[in-house]
């Protein structure tokens, strides 16, 4: 973020005021003479000024761990799950894929940005420690490696296993006579009207090849001249990666239920046929990567569709970052394609084919059960499911009963927050509803019900977040949609992204006005609520629903600076907010109290947020940290971190919610969820909001939750203080640990029996 935009997010986030300060917090006085953040010459908040006695920049230099390497340290954890003979198969070629996918990203956005940076003469030494450079260098280092781990994994263990259970990836040369015809018939019908080939001449210019397109380089002999030509031909995207065989009951292996062929393996046998009079003498896969990354200028939000839609464009042209080779390319073909494509050769990936292992999401959605997880289906949470009812829970009666905390996928979304909205839309005593919008599916139901809402003549708002990355054409989509049928629309405050989960219904209840709140970790997407873990909580707490109005207010107009009362808001209140919280379980163990803090994100990067629980680890506290993806903070360190634990938990759900405990002998437990990591975006540069979790059940099953995560009998990840990640799934005597997820499973199970027999 450059200087102006830096003022520009500071501007607006003067608006989001930190919250009323609660009188039982102990440290809130000593916590006020030191936590005014002191920032860089960039813009970013660098370090916060702590007590004499206690200083920040008495703590070791090299206290950060690489954040650029610590997310590639996660993908290996998923790859670590591709080659766990433990893990259902088709399960594990499904980890194959979901790790293609992250590098992509990772080398779109991390690598990317890195590189513009540099360029630009704007990249500074990392927290680590590390140059830029040193950073870049260290990256191909490791991906290199990856992605050697990666291509190894998929030919000598998954391939093989696949085999043995009647799922073939065949070559052509191994099709039988009918798999040729059938795949003859289809190249003729289905691709080769499709197909561009490129020829590379005076009058024809290297093509510009799209990010991510897997491609053949084809070398061709003119049989008249003698002279050699290069031409390109594109794998269309559109078409099936994997072409599925029918069943040939003539195969010499008929015993083989499913048998693929790979669509490039297709092209490439009927390349003569591109290229009539000409001879085809060698052909290679190859894939580019490209900086697709976004980078646009908020004048205002008339414009910002406009202004996003032009960036979308400007985005597939973007220069390259990684090229990835057939391992048996020639040097003539690949110095033509490094020249070019103007990569450098420490971006060149040379791997055995096939390249692009998204593909095997394709062999991932067979209907092989007993290759898969145990079937599993989101069951309504309890206090939304009536024994004996046949019609849907009264969600919004059930919400007047008292708080609902969802754990999802374990807590049906579609039954609770969908309904929730749903019924909200239907109910003709709802005033209004006032929602944020960051990712969700494009015919989501949720969409269709504030569109519903709004043509009944609620008043309804939409704050939505077309920036939200790789969904961005999605959601200009349905940003359209929803303003053709009356929704408000806004996109937030310049110069910050509004990532927080909030919904906000307004109903009319004889001569009062009840206000009925949903605050989430996760997306308002109900397909991928099936897949990712995370929180909500729903309320008719006037204190929440009074919070929820100021910020909706903020989000929507010019409402003066607000104070809030259960949330932290981002990015004035969560840092500082979390901070207070650690500082008051300091002051707690200097005067002979216990004290614990327990973290779960996807991310723990922030630098101020970790120097706090430096800190508090120097102090006595004890602190927990569950972190999915990437971790700076180094756990274990003598004189440091001794009281520092970091755990990764990773499985069929993709670990998601965030939630935050602080625990004083003797004294309530503070407990936050919502959606901020803790990332210098997140706390600098979106608006995140976390709400404070008070009924007593709630709280202690949260706090379950993070004691079973963080158990040593449980199967997960543990961070040692020099960086590395030791797998711990295996106990003493070779058992496997607790599966988590499947523990969580089987527990709401029982809660739901459990409920049902009352």
């Amino acid at each position: 973020m450059d200087t102006a935009e830096q003022q520009t997010a500071d501007q607006t986030a003067d608006q989001i005021e930190t919250p009323a300060p609660a009188a039982s917090d102990v440290a809130l006085a000593r916590m006020a003479q030191h936590a005014q953040r002191a920032r860089g010459a960039n813009g970013r908040f660098i370090r916060e000024t702590a007590p004499d006695n206690e200083r920040t920049d008495e703590l070791p230099d090299d206290r950060f761990l690489d954040r650029e390497v610590s997310w590639l340290q996660f993908n290996e954890r998923v790859l670590e799950l591709a080659n766990d003979p433990d893990v259902p198969l088709l399960e594990r070629a499904r980890f194959l894929a979901i790790f293609a996918s992250n590098l992509d990203e990772f080398f779109m956005v991390r690598v990317a940005g890195l590189k513009r940076r540099i360029a630009a003469g704007l990249a500074v030494r990392s927290a680590s420690g590390l140059e830029p450079r040193e950073v870049l260098d260290a990256i191909s280092r490791a991906a290199h490696e990856l992605m050697d781990q990666h291509a190894y994994a998929f030919h000598e263990v998954i391939r093989p296993a696949l085999t043995q259970e009647g799922i073939r990836i065949l070559r052509i040369d191994e099709l039988t006579d009918t798999e040729r015809a059938h795949v003859d018939e289809f190249f003729q019908r289905r691709v080769y009207p499709v197909l561009t080939p490129l020829a590379v001449d005076p009058a024809h210019p290297f093509p510009y090849i799209s990010g991510l397109s897997l491609n053949l380089a084809v070398l061709l002999n003119n049989p008249k001249t003698g002279r050699e030509h290069f031409a390109r031909v594109k794998v269309p995207s559109l078409l099936p990666r994997l072409i599925h065989l029918p069943n040939d009951d003539s195969a010499d292996d008929a015993l083989y239920d499913d048998r693929f062929v790979a669509i490039e393996d297709v092209i490439a046998e009927n390349l003569a046929e591109l290229f009539p009079g000409m001879q085809v003498t060698e052909h290679y896969t190859f894939r580019v990567t490209r900086n697709e990354d976004l980078e646009v200028e908020e004048d205002d939000a008339e414009n910002l569709l406009t202004a996003l839609e032009k960036e979308l464009t400007r985005r597939r042209f973007g220069p390259p970052v990684r090229l990835e080779v057939a391992d048996d390319m020639n040097d003539h073909v690949l110095d033509l394609l490094v020249r070019e494509l103007g990569v450098h050769r420490g971006e060149v990936y040379r791997l055995h084919e096939p390249l692009d292992l998204r593909g095997l999401n394709q062999v991932a959605d067979l209907s092989r059960t007993e290759l898969r997880w145990p079937a599993f289906v989101a069951k309504a949470h309890p206090a939304l499911s009536p024994v004996e009812r046949s019609s849907a829970a009264d969600i919004l009666g059930e919400m007047r009963n008292g708080d609902i905390l969802l754990h999802h996928p374990y807590d049906s979304f579609s039954t609770s927050v969908q309904a929730f909205i749903e019924q909200a839309a239907a109910d003709p005593q709802v005033l209004a509803i006032k929602q944020t919008l960051y990712r969700t599916s494009g015919n989501s139901p949720i969409i269709e019900a504030l569109i519903e809402a709004a043509e009944a003549g609620k008043q309804v708002l939409a704050v939505v977040e077309i920036k939200a990355r790789f969904d961005e054409e999605n959601n200009i989509t349905w940003a359209r949609k929803l303003e053709r049928a009356g929704v408000h629309v806004v996109y937030g405050l310049v110069g910050l992204k509004t990532h927080a989960k909030l919904c906000l219904v307004v109903r009319q209840e004889g001569d009062t006005i009840r206000r009925y709140c949903h605050v989430g970790t996760g997306n308002y997407n109900p397909k991928t609520a099936r897949l990712y873990e995370d929180l909500g909580l729903l309320t008719t707490d006037e204190t929440v629903g009074e919070d929820l109005t100021r910020l909706f207010n903020q989000l929507s107009g010019m409402a003066p600076r607000a104070r809030f009362k259960r949330l932290l808001v981002a990015p004035r209140s969560v840092r500082t907010g979390l901070v207070q919280r650690v500082e008051a379980c300091i002051a707690a163990v200097d005067a002979g109290k216990k004290a614990t803090v327990q973290i779960k994100v996807n991310s723990m990067v922030d630098e101020q947020i970790i120097d706090s629980l430096y800190r508090a680890s120097r102090a006595g506290v004890q602190v927990d940290v569950w972190v999915r993806g990437i971790c700076a903070l180094r756990p274990n360190v003598p004189g440091l971190s001794d009281n520092i634990r970091v755990q990764s938990v990773l499985g069929r759900f993709l670990e998601h919610s965030r939630v935050f405990r602080f625990a004083i002998e003797g004294a309530d437990d503070i407990v936050y969820i919502g959606s901020a990591d803790m990332m210098h975006r997140n706390l600098d540069r979106r608006v995140e909001a976390l709400v404070q979790v008070v009924d007593p059940v709630h709280v202690a099953a949260l706090r379950d939750l993070l004691a079973l995560g963080m158990a040593d009998t449980t199967a997960s990840w543990q961070l040692h203080g020099d960086g590395h990640w030791q797998r711990h799934h295996r106990d003493a005597e070779g058992a496997p640990l607790t599966d988590m997820q499947a523990d969580l499973i089987a527990a709401y199970a029982r809660r739901r029996a459990k409920a049902r027999r009352r």
